[in-house]
């Protein structure tokens, strides 16, 4: 097992991963520290448990929107497709509604 030290707003973090993954949790660990400036004004320079939570939030907030995003290559996201899907079975109940005497 090996172990990468990674610097998330100027503090070093030691972190375990598999054998050949050190450049992939360095690269991880640069988009945490890349954050950190916006969370810690966002967390209002409180401590830096407060600070993780926000660039935590970041990063979540980051991963849904690329969920909802049509992958490369396709038209429509299968979430995207799902929620077309229902507005349009909305819809159509809504007709049916309508046309009833």
């Amino acid at each position: 097992m090996a172990e990468v030290t990674i610097m998330v707003g100027d503090r070093p973090h030691r972190v375990a991963c598999q054998d050949g993954g050190e450049a992939r949790v360095r690269m991880l660990g640069q988009m945490l520290d890349q954050r950190w400036p916006a969370a810690l004004r966002a967390s209002g320079g409180h401590n830096g448990e407060r600070a993780l939570l926000f660039v935590a939030l970041m990063l979540a907030d980051a991963l849904e929107e690329a969920e909802r995003r049509p992958p490369a290559g396709a038209a429509v996201s299968e979430a995207a497709l799902a929620r077309i899907a229902e507005q349009l079975e909305a819809l159509a109940d809504a007709l049916d509604e309508e046309s009833r005497p």
